[in-house]
């Protein structure tokens, strides 16, 4: 599937722009970590940017978040590694990260709305003066963007990354798609 196509299956599926925008940042973060861990960037670009898809049809059951978005995609020939990925994601499927692009996926997904909130409370309210003290400051506080799961997003040490590292990556990548993503 090319990435054009996959944008407007994208747009098709999902009428929140927010959620258009946060699968581009996922979609940029997981290119970058493809890039950093020797991996296809065009696969991982795909998991990023469609792991949503099912999202406004299954937000009220989020047990079935990702196996309805695999179920979407089964016939449009993304390999079983994409659409496994997809399911993975989301800790309420059953299914677990088993391999690098799954973990990848795991704890990207957190971690771009982790960076958005962070944008969102800098004075700026863009992407381009945080850095990544900023960043680890807003981590450690408990009540800042609880809904961007802290292990979630440790688990980047799956891949290899420290915290450090990976917060970095994600928010290079993300300011790279700063104008896309409206930050």
């Amino acid at each position: 599937m090319e990435r054009e196509e996959a944008i407007r299956l994208l747009k098709k599926r999902l009428r929140n722009p927010n959620l258009i925008k946060h699968a581009l940042a996922c979609e940029s973060i997981m290119a970058a970590l493809a890039r950093k861990l020797g991996k296809d960037p065009t696969s991982w670009s795909l998991v990023g940017l469609l792991h949503d898809i099912d999202y406004e049809q299954t937000k009220d059951n989020p047990a079935y978040h990702g196996l309805i978005g695999a179920e979407m995609l089964v016939d449009l020939g993304l390999g079983e590694e994409v659409l496994r990925a997809i399911k993975a994601h989301n800790p309420a499927t059953g299914f677990s990260p088993q391999n690098k692009l799954e973990w990848a996926i795991f704890c990207v997904d957190p971690t771009s709305g982790f960076i958005v909130a962070c944008a969102l409370i800098h004075p700026q309210k863009k992407l381009a003066p945080l850095d990544l003290e900023f960043l680890l400051n807003r981590f450690k506080e408990k009540s800042f963007a609880r809904g961007a799961d802290r292990e979630q997003i440790r688990s980047c040490e799956e891949l290899g990354l420290s915290l450090e590292d990976f917060l970095s990556l994600s928010l290079a990548a993300m300011k790279e798609k700063s104008q896309e993503l409206g930050l």
